[in-house]
């Protein structure tokens, strides 16, 4: 990834083989920073769990299940901000793997309660091992203090407020 383009700092563009490729304004745009860190720290936590088969997004899944058992599928896909029938997709997958159990809710009949299998515990304890070696790559790069930084201010990011779209 670095090694491939490397930031021009005078050019405010990427060095792309023999030529450069001006980004201005986009290099000074904070959606855009954002987008292009997001597709580095992703790139690297997904490659850090390949081996275990597991994606980014089934970890979370898995940690989020570990941490509330016996949670209703809509509210740990809603915590997520996963969309419903994505979520559907995700819990089939890990539940044909033995990783996560889903049961009627002894309360509401609607909903299904989740917990982790022992097969899913080992592998999330496995998969959180991992994710520490990312964590100190990423901690690596931006300090510990830059991490504290970093994190309070995409706290504060999320809470943004969407426009509302107008109807056509």
């Amino acid at each position: 990834m670095r090694s491939t383009a490397r930031f021009v700092a005078q050019g405010g563009g990427r060095a792309l083989g023999k030529g450069i490729v001006k980004l201005a304004p986009l290099n000074g745009y904070v959606g855009y920073a954002l987008r292009r860190a997001q597709g580095a720290i992703f790139a690297d936590f997904n490659q850090t769990l390949a081996t275990l088969g597991v994606r980014p997004g089934q970890f979370a899944v898995l940690l989020v299940i570990d941490q509330n058992p016996g949670a209703s599928q809509s509210s740990v896909s809603m915590a997520l901000g996963i969309q419903k029938a994505n979520f559907v997709a995700i819990m089939a997958d890990l539940e044909k793997r033995d990783l996560v159990r889903r049961r009627k809710s002894d309360t509401d009949a609607r909903t299904y309660s989740l917990g982790l299998t022992p097969n899913g515990r080992a592998l999330l304890q496995h998969a959180a091992e991992l994710q520490s070696l990312h964590e100190k790559r990423v901690i690596a790069q931006i300090g510990s203090e830059g991490r504290l930084q970093l994190l309070s201010l995409l706290d504060r990011l999320a809470d943004l407020p969407c426009p509302k779209r107008k109807r056509r």
